[in-house]
């Protein structure tokens, strides 16, 4: 599915192309999303985002029925939105990912959501410390690149 097989920005593993995709489809529906981000300690995220109404969505990438079955955590990621969907390939068997959640076909290039994730609004407090982690934690990454020398924390 990938289309230009020698892009240097292309990354190495399958679960971060698909987020790649799916980081580009989020920012064409305008939200604004990063990837990899902890909301706790013991959680990883693939992809978070907010929507222009302030939703919260997180999209875990599985790259592999071994990937699927192998993830012990994901029902923890859904106090932590009120979307949640799965981001697959082409050839990932679909009838493996429960029906009440969000289904997202992604490559290194794009995304499309096959089936809508159901909402569940999160509690007000769990948003607002939410919505302030992810602006702290883009803001970083975005000082990081515009001058990798800053100095880090502690």
């Amino acid at each position: 599915m990938d289309h230009q097989p020698t892009d240097p920005t292309l990354p190495d593993q399958p679960g971060f192309r698909l987020a790649r995709g799916v980081a580009r489809m989020l920012r064409s529906l305008d939200h604004a999303a990063i990837c990899e981000f902890v909301p706790v300690r013991g959680l990883r995220l693939d992809v978070i985002s907010i929507s222009p109404a302030g939703e919260i969505w997180i999209v875990e990438c599985k790259s592999s029925r071994a990937d699927f079955t192998s993830d012990r955590k994901w029902q923890s990621y859904l106090e932590w939105s009120d979307r949640f969907f799965w981001a697959v390939d082409c050839d990932f068997p679909d009838t493996l990912l429960p029906e009440d959640t969000g289904l997202i076909r992604a490559d290194a290039y794009g995304a499309e959501i096959l089936r809508d994730a159901p909402l569940t609004k999160m509690a007000g407090a769990r948003r607002t410390r939410l919505t302030r982690d992810i602006a702290r934690i883009a803001a970083i990454r975005l000082q990081a690149l515009t001058d990798p020398g800053a100095a880090q924390p502690g």
